[in-house]
């Protein structure tokens, strides 16, 4: 039986034990990653759209890095928007700054009304890379 294992970055428990969940939980080589929003260090909404999606992306990296992974272990990416039109060509930008080469991660993008006062959310899954392994 793969057990399951917690995943906090550095700095952010408060707001996982408020809301009673983990960052992200490694399960044998995979890793799965929560939702993760463009939250300032006091919990709130980045209030500019482009910076919050930015610090979300930002969020993310921080709890990949916790377990040991990058973005280039990101296999599946699923995207939450508030108002998919108006805000694709910002997340587009950004997600080209962080995903800016083959092969890309597999993408769902999700058209949403609500997300606790932020405009973005960003969950994956990830491949936690075996110690001294390369990526052929």
């Amino acid at each position: 039986m793969t057990t399951r294992e917690p995943i906090f970055p550095a700095g952010r428990h408060a707001l996982y034990e408020i809301h009673r969940y983990s960052a992200a939980i490694r399960s044998g080589d995979l890793l799965f990653v929560s939702g993760q929003v463009g939250s300032r260090d006091d919990g709130t909404p980045e209030p500019d759209f482009g910076k919050q999606v930015r610090l979300a992306f930002d969020n993310l990296a921080g709890v990949l890095r916790a377990a040991g992974c990058t973005v280039d272990d990101i296999v599946d990416v699923t995207t939450f928007h508030t108002d998919p039109e108006n805000q694709f060509a910002t997340v587009l930008a950004a997600k080209d700054e962080v995903f800016g080469h083959p092969p890309y991660p597999s993408w769902t993008a999700v058209g949403v009304t609500w997300l606790a006062g932020f405009d973005f959310e960003i969950k994956v899954i990830a491949r936690v890379p075996a110690a001294g392994a390369t990526l052929a």
